[in-house]
Formats: C-alpha cells, structure tokens, sequence
C-alpha cells in the first residue's frame, strides 16, 4: 500500500481484545491504513505475534499487555500511553467474554461476573480512561462491538446479552454527552455472524467456512473510519 493510499498515516489507534478474531484482524487493518496502533489484551505471545505480522507488512504498533479486568489495569494503560503519545484518534473496543449458555434463573455467577467486568465494566473505564486523549484529537472516533441479542433478547443468551445492552446504553449515552461539546464521534457495529472461537463455541455445530472472516468486519471498520460518520453511527456488517 502507497503512502497515498494509507488514510489514516498519522493516527494513533487502540484496539482492545487485539490477540485474535475480530480485534486482531482490525488491529492488522488499521496498520495497514497507515495508523499506528496500541495492542491491548492479555496474553503476551498472541500480542507478539500480531505484532510480528504488522511488522512484517510494514506497518507500526506497540504491544500493551493487560488484564482490563484487575482493579486499576486501564487507568494505568492510560496513564502510561498519555506519556507517549498526545492524541488516540481511535478507539476500537472489540474485546468480550462470552459466558457458558444457560438459562437466566441459573446463571454461574463467577462467569456472570466476568461477563460483567469484560463486556460493561472495563469498556466504560477506557471510555473514562481516554476520553481526554480522544478529545484532544482533531475528530477522534470510538467504534464499540456489540452483537444483535443485545437489542433481540434470545433464551440462554441472557448473561452475555444483558452486559452487551449495558455496554450498547453506555455507548449512546456517552455519544450525546459529547455530540455538542467535541468532535468525538461514536459508532455501535454489530459484526454479524463471523469466524471467531467465541462464535465457535456458541455454535459448535456450525461449519465455520459458511460465516465471514473477521478480515471482513475488519475491512469494514477501516472503511467506516475512513469515510467518517457524525453523531451516533449504527450498523451490523452482514
């Protein structure tokens, strides 16, 4: 890719869950627009090797290795990426657990929990964590992932639809507090049926060659970057 055909050279990204599926397929995609990008998970040799591969294109990024479930783990990533750079143009929050399937009256709490902490609790301390850095950016963007049970409750899905719809509340909220105040924008996109571990332990029975690459949903993010969108921006990748 020519210098003139990166249109996001100059940008500094943040993707969460960046070690696989969706968020490392946009990581790689974000590079290769020309943005550097902040890898953000927890295990280390995932990250690296990511990394590897948007090296080897010759695209950027820096590994930030972290548990955004431990107390504290986003306000020091934050702290820590303010010291090195003066902007995150994006932010791409792409990380999530899924919880086993079970009825809403039996619940595990442990994963419940989890489920709580990854999908709610964590995104809305990097929202807090960033918003001075995305503010400071010339238009930054924040483009959480969701999924359609958030909006279309399904039986057993409850523990992992219920903290998508809190994340998807937080999101639109957040999206008209700063409308007036600052040229942030965010989007909620729905990826869709996609190849992914999370996807393949919903549906164990699914061939996973009749659902999309996350390189898709990838691609599509960049692109949506790439043309802009003002206020709140909806949309599932089909």
């Amino acid at each position: 890719m020519t210098e003139l055909a990166k249109p996001l050279s100059g940008q500094t990204a943040l993707v969460t869950g960046a070690s696989r599926g969706i968020g490392a397929a946009t990581a790689k995609a974000l590079a290769a627009a020309g943005a550097h990008v902040i890898l953000v998970a927890r295990k280390v040799k995932a990250l690296e090797a990511v990394e590897d591969e948007i090296h080897a294109a010759g695209g950027t990024s820096t590994i930030a290795p972290v548990d955004l479930t431990e107390p504290d783990a986003v306000s020091r990533l934050a702290s820590a990426i303010a010291g090195r750079w003066p902007t995150i143009d994006i932010m791409v929050l792409a990380a999530g657990y899924l919880p086993e399937l079970t009825p809403a009256s039996q619940m595990e709490p442990k994963q419940f929990n989890q489920a709580l902490l990854i999908n709610f609790v964590a995104n809305q301390a990097l929202i807090a964590g960033f918003d001075p850095l995305l503010r400071r950016a010339a238009a930054g963007r924040i483009i959480g992932l969701t999924s359609s049970v958030a909006a279309t409750p399904r039986p057993y899905w409850g523990a992992y639809s219920s903290t998508k719809a809190a994340f998807e509340n937080l999101l639109e909220t957040y999206a008209a507090e700063v409308e007036r105040l600052s040229p942030l924008r965010v989007a909620i996109v729905d990826p869709g049926a996609t190849r992914t571990e999370m996807r393949a332990r919903a549906y164990p029975g699914e061939d996973p060659q009749t659902v999309k690459a996350p390189e898709v949903v990838a691609d599509r993010l960049v692109a949506l970057l790439v043309e802009g969108f003002t206020a709140l921006h909806r949309e599932r990748i089909d």
